[in-house]
């Protein structure tokens, strides 16, 4: 398999890296004069008959101007950027950026140019993807093909720059699209000038690293009536200022062993002599789970990537309620993260959304064992799969064993239009939900 994918992967590195150098170093007006030198030298080799060599002949003069000015180009410049904290992957945003010309000289027609972290694969994990695709993807199929680069992070643009006066500063505007979830890091800005022709740029390389951190997307719900009552909480609303303890104060009493030291009363204990604690009321409330189904065969899925969307959305629209929230998932190990009622935010959980990744190294009964254990302390239950297999419909039966309300939520890849058996859910069809991937918002937004 080496002997065949490693001189593609060779080629797609060559291909990709001279790719991004043409479009860095052509300007629009040099792009257009490299096409048409490559067709006339295509259309060149029949000089008696044509005489698109001489067009050959003049535009390659044309570059060669280019290429003799392009590296004259000098000076000392700083660059800082104003980036958001968040960006949502799918939606453009816009920032400023500010150049000081600290050159004893005014720099005219240039051009920012933002230089991210090479996202690349390595050879393995390029040649995973390939494998996949070649298992998953029919062939002569073309609405099957995959629909996104997973190793290509965003799409930025340029920014002209006018006349940067001597120790003066500038100021230009980007436009960035995030294209997925998780950290776009900057490596640097590159500085770039035409030559006298415009037909190639010279750079000029400053270094300014910084990153910004792209949530997943989410998609609007409408107001869903989650299952679940009221259950008691040990420590009562504790969860959500401080752990441990509810904000609702009863009455003061001995100290009992395993108190708290930060529930001591030290005015009660310097009277009385010995010490004396506050307590507190027990409270219930509502909490829900969410779990994320993080196992797959598939390195880099659409489906995996529409799931951590939908489990974003829910946790944005279950936060707005008065309950607490629950994320479970497994990626190396098992992660439990609870938001909500004061204790963390949406953007806390979305923060964590942004880098869940899929799990190659556990099986599914991790997650089975997880859920299960975290049962009691919860009122209902989300679950966000990516299959409906024998493995996943024993997690239902035993959530319904112990009485607990659960909504499943199914991501079926694109073009699959077999009805899966309910199973366990078969009593409760309405909290058995299908979404085909490309169709996730509308459907969504049509949930009763």
């Amino acid at each position: 398999m080496n002997l065949i994918f490693r001189p593609l992967y060779l080629i797609y590195r060559g291909l990709s890296g001279g790719r991004h150098w043409v479009r860095r170093r052509f300007t629009r007006v040099g792009l257009v004069i490299l096409a048409t030198w490559i067709v006339t030298g295509l259309m060149g080799f029949d000089t008696e008959n044509s005489v698109a060599y001489q067009g050959f002949t003049v535009l390659l003069a044309v570059m060669l101007v280019g290429l003799v000015f392009m590296p004259v180009f000098g000076g000392r410049f700083s660059v800082i950027r104003s980036l958001p904290r968040f960006a949502t992957a799918g939606q453009a945003f816009s920032y400023r950026v500010t150049v000081t010309n600290h050159t004893a000289h005014p720099q005219a027609g240039l051009t920012l140019l933002e230089n991210l972290t090479d996202t690349r694969p390595r050879y393995a994990d390029w040649k995973a993807m390939q494998i996949d695709d070649e298992k998953h993807v029919r062939h002569f199929r073309f609405s099957n093909r995959r629909r996104f680069n997973p190793f290509k992070f965003a799409e930025v643009g340029e920014a002209p720059l006018p006349v940067i006066p001597p120790g003066q500063s500038a100021v230009g505007e980007i436009e960035l699209t995030p294209l997925r979830r998780g950290l776009i890091q900057f490596d640097g800005a590159t500085l770039a000038r035409p030559d006298p022709l415009g037909v190639l740029r010279a750079f000029q390389r400053v270094r300014a690293p910084q990153s910004v951190l792209v949530l997943p997307k989410r998609y609007g719900l409408p107001p869903i009536a989650l299952p679940g009552a009221l259950k008691y909480q040990q420590g009562g609303v504790a969860l959500a200022s401080n752990v441990g303890q509810s904000d609702e104060f009863v009455s003061l009493r001995d100290y009992r062993r395993g108190d708290p030291i930060r529930h001591i009363h030290w005015r009660s204990w310097a009277k009385t002599g010995k010490p004396i604690v506050r307590e507190f009321e027990d409270e219930f409330f509502v909490r829900h789970a969410l779990v994320l189904d993080t196992f797959t065969e598939r390195p880099y899925s659409a489906e995996f990537e529409e799931a951590v969307a939908v489990a974003a959305s829910f946790a944005c629209t279950v936060l707005t309620q008065e309950s607490l929230l629950d994320l479970l998932f497994v990626e190396s190990q098992a992660y439990c993260f609870t938001a909500g009622r004061g204790l963390a935010h949406a953007d806390h959980m979305l923060e964590i959304l942004a880098s869940a990744r899929p799990c190659h190294n556990r099986t599914f009964s991790s997650l089975d064992e997880l859920v299960v254990n975290h049962a009691s302390a919860v009122s209902g239950c989300i679950l966000v799969l990516l299959q409906w297999n024998d493995e996943r419909k024993r997690l239902v039966e035993k959530l319904q064993s112990l009485a607990l309300p659960v909504t499943v939520l199914l991501i079926r890849k694109s073009g699959d239009q077999t009805e899966p058996a309910l199973g366990p859910m078969a009593d409760e069809p309405e909290r058995f939900i299908v979404l085909d991937v490309g169709k996730v918002a509308e459907q969504l937004a049509s949930l009763q």
